[in-house]
């Protein structure tokens, strides 16, 4: 059997590692869409206790299989964050929220809420200067200058 390769974390997380201190260590932290799991599977394996959420079940089952092959321990939620009316983080508290390549706008307060006080986010996802080159076009999934700083 061909030994396991652990997912590369994005660039953004894993030149900023720095800023992921032991005093985030006493919340858990949120991948939010976190796709397979690379970059929560990345946090896990530094000791910081990771919940990663996905609308995808077979995302969800491939980031588990990483990180059973990897030996962390990760919570896993299935969420659908576009359901209307529903607030899938109500009663949680983050030290972190880690979203990378998603946009939706109604979502933002409840990540803001979820967030402790002296929290971190790190998000990364396209801008509207990103249709000039391609996909995606659609402005709802394109960040305006200025508006993420807007709401946090």
């Amino acid at each position: 059997m061909p030994e396991f390769t652990p997912p590369e974390p994005d660039e953004l997380l894993r030149d900023h590692f720095f800023i992921f201190t032991d005093d985030l260590k006493d919340l858990p932290l949120l991948d939010l869409a976190c796709g397979d799991g690379h970059n929560g599977l990345f946090l896990s394996s530094k000791r910081f206790s990771m919940i990663l959420a996905d609308r995808s079940e077979d995302a969800l089952k491939q980031a588990e299989q990483s990180a059973d092959s990897l030996g962390v321990y990760i919570t896993l939620r299935h969420i659908d964050f576009e359901e209307k009316d529903s607030n899938p983080f109500e009663n949680d508290v983050f030290s972190a929220v880690l979203v990378f390549r998603y946009l939706h706008r109604p979502l933002i307060p409840q990540i803001r809420n979820s967030l402790r006080k002296g929290g971190l986010l790190m998000y990364e996802t396209f801008t509207t200067e990103q249709a000039q080159f391609g996909k995606p076009k659609n402005p709802e999934h394109l960040l305006k200058p200025g508006e993420l700083f807007s709401w946090f």
